[in-house]
């Protein structure tokens, strides 16, 4: 099984309850899976670059004009796409971790997904709709929060933005443990929170083993 881990999250761990879940994510599928295969991509130590407007006609005009053929200053402003979309394309599971940021995920994390989630990356794209590139079955989210947000909160711009990328892209199962309510200031069970949502990163990761085992 090959593992694409994506982390979002500049943090130390032991101030990263996101992170904090990474950890019991990867240990337990390890458990479970001996000869697993994760690349780990910290978007903090290798930054994408913003998509540009080189990167955006390497990407998307050969969708739009038949027979554009990217040029080289193109390929280089899509560059880092490429090169993480190759690794991508390989995975069975793509792992993210987040925290939310001003009812978002990070601006990194959101510049990586511009970059790899194109066109000619990781799906092709014409007028009967889009065909992936990829083989990956699986996507796990690891999120982190200070405030409490229920299902289908208005307030949460972090979900629907990258499920919906995803989804354009081919990939619809999706598993999520969130650890919210972190604001230790405002919330006396953060702590609980925190364990709750360690055990549903555990159980995420005996899913997608049993899902996947083979793969």
């Amino acid at each position: 099984m090959n593992v694409l881990h994506i982390c979002a999250d500049p943090k130390p761990t032991e101030e990263s309850a996101s992170k904090q879940l990474a950890v019991t994510f990867f240990r337990t599928l390890a458990e479970k899976n001996p000869d697993i295969n994760i690349t780990n991509v910290d978007l903090y130590e290798n930054p994408p670059p913003f998509l540009d407007y080189q990167a955006i006609r390497g990407f998307w005009f050969p969708v739009f004009i038949e027979g554009h053929q990217p040029t080289d200053d193109e390929q280089l402003a899509g560059a880092y796409g490429i090169e993480q979309g190759e690794v991508f394309n390989e995975s069975d599971v793509v792992v993210l971790t987040i925290p939310m940021w001003n009812y978002s995920a990070p601006a990194i994390l959101k510049a990586w997904m511009d970059q790899v989630l194109s066109p000619s990356v990781t799906y092709e794209m014409d007028k009967n709709g889009t065909r992936p590139l990829h083989k990956v079955k699986k996507l796990i989210l690891l999120v982190s929060s200070g405030d409490v947000f229920a299902e289908g909160d208005a307030r949460d711009a972090l979900t629907p933005m990258v499920l919906n990328a995803f989804a354009d892209a081919g990939i619809e199962s999706v598993s999520i443990a969130w650890a919210d309510g972190q604001y230790t200031f405002k919330y006396n069970d953060a702590e609980k929170r925190l364990a709750l949502a360690v055990e549903a990163a555990e159980e995420a990761a005996e899913e997608v083993s049993d899902e996947l085992s083979g793969a």
